[in-house]
């Protein structure tokens, strides 16, 4: 004796087919989504970072500015060298800063345009607006064009900042341009960054 109905061959009712019909149209939008999928997973893999940077100098390895490159001394820049030239670089930007000066951050030395395939400033550079190579300098917080060597009140040692960018552009600031000008026209546009620390007292 059966304890329910048999269900016939015969039986039909259409919430059945509904049902059916709707199992089929989930797996048909869940083929047509799988290369979609496959591509956002694609899209989450990392991009390789920019190549590292780092900035050297002859000059600076004690992690001390020698007497010739401050105002004590004959005030010329020290020589700089870097490692790498990131994928996509255009152009290189320097600046020298002092974060420790009475009145705030003081700028030393803005350099830019530098060349793509350059790997390093000799020492010395010529205090011009506009630079051989292509390479143009800004005005420092002495007021004038080019490197301005340290050159702190007496007491304790400042730090000097040499801070090296590569940058994807080249820049259409002009020579003898403060150094907020120049950050201004670098935003968007930095793909890495060294930095080197030396210090001076007097």
């Amino acid at each position: 004796m059966h304890l329910y109905e048999p269900i016939s061959s015969h039986y039909w009712h259409p919430h059945h087919h509904f049902g059916l019909l709707w199992r089929i149209l989930l797996l048909l939008a869940f083929l047509l989504a799988l290369p979609f999928l496959a591509g956002c997973r694609h899209s989450d893999q990392p991009v390789a970072a920019a190549a590292a940077i780092t900035l050297s100098s002859a000059a600076l390895l004690d992690g001390k500015v020698p007497r010739e490159y401050t105002c004590d001394g004959k005030d010329v820049s020290p020589p700089l060298r870097w490692n790498a030239t990131p994928h996509g670089t255009r152009s290189f930007a320097l600046f020298v800063t002092d974060p420790d000066a009475p009145g705030g951050d003081f700028t030393h030395w803005v350099l830019f345009n530098l060349p793509a395939g350059s790997r390093g400033v000799p020492p010395g550079v010529a205090p011009e607006a506009q630079l051989s190579d292509g390479s143009r300098q800004g005005r420092n917080d002495f007021g004038k064009v080019g490197y301005g060597g340290p050159c702190p009140p007496r007491g304790n040692p400042h730090r000097y900042v040499f801070t090296l960018y590569a940058l994807d552009s080249t820049l259409d600031t002009t020579a003898g341009s403060f150094r907020s000008q120049v950050e201004s026209a670098m935003n968007g546009h930095v793909l890495n960054h060294a930095e080197l620390t030396a210090r001076y007292a007097r």
